[in-house]
């Protein structure tokens, strides 16, 4: 018998592969609207280990607090707004039907009401392109587009913290560290490289040697590469 892979341990759900959500500070969701525009206040930034994205301190006029993700341009005493109606400015959240085409936005609702799940991460942004009766579709970083319900809310700008990829790790010690951090495994060492008895891709001289797709229903022990994968290879340009 083999030892157990990575992906056992992980599932497993040890101690060392367990998300340390107690660092974490919060899911950064939009607050719920009871109708009417919510104005509030940028009273600073802060860092949550767990996201890319800077967070900004908000308060509200009715004297809640909320941590949102903060965008590109934005300064502590600057005011926002949260609704239908509110300005068309940077920092302000409306639902997608009433920001016009061309608009950048940002941590997007799929479903009205969620509190904006898709495009966070730093230095990222959607743009609304078209609206089609009740429908918004947007372009999303990947360049696809989806369609999206006209009453989900985003927020307007660009995530701040844009170029954090641009400046090397230089040391794998703070690579390390910034993957321990959000409960990632670091460094990965790839199957082939192991030995048999420690990945179903080891041994063979640094070749699988047996095909790398594998079926959705393989076993935990056997479950690497290609998962269910309906193609590989390389595509042919037509």
């Amino acid at each position: 018998m083999g030892r157990p892979i990575g992906t056992q341990k992980r599932g497993k759900g040890s101690h060392r592969y367990r998300r340390p959500s107690h660092r974490y500070k919060t899911e950064a969701h939009y607050r719920p609207n009871n109708g009417g525009i919510l104005k509030g206040v940028i009273t600073g930034f802060d860092h949550d280990p767990s996201k890319t994205a800077i967070l900004m301190k908000v308060k509200w006029q009715d004297g809640n607090e909320s941590l949102y993700l903060a965008p590109e341009g934005v300064f502590v005493n600057d005011m926002i707004e949260q609704g239908a109606g509110a300005s068309l400015s940077i920092g302000n959240v409306l639902p997608l039907s009433e920001i016009p085409e061309g608009m950048p936005v940002f941590n997007i609702e799929k479903v009205p009401g969620d509190g904006g799940t898709i495009v966070r991460a730093s230095g990222t942004a959607a743009f609304v392109i078209a609206k089609k009766g009740d429908k918004v579709i947007v372009r999303l970083p990947s360049k696809r587009m989806k369609p999206l319900d006209g009453k989900c809310r985003a927020m307007i700008g660009i995530v701040a913290g844009g170029g954090r990829t641009e400046e090397p790790f230089v040391k794998a010690g703070n690579k390390y560290h910034r993957e321990r951090a959000k409960g990632k495994r670091y460094p990965i060492v790839r199957g082939v490289a192991m030995n048999p008895v420690a990945h179903p891709h080891g041994g063979s001289q640094h070749h699988t040697g047996k095909a790398t797709t594998v079926k959705r229903q393989t076993p935990p022990g056997r479950k690497v590469g290609h998962i269910a994968a309906r193609r590989t290879g390389r595509r042919k340009r037509k």
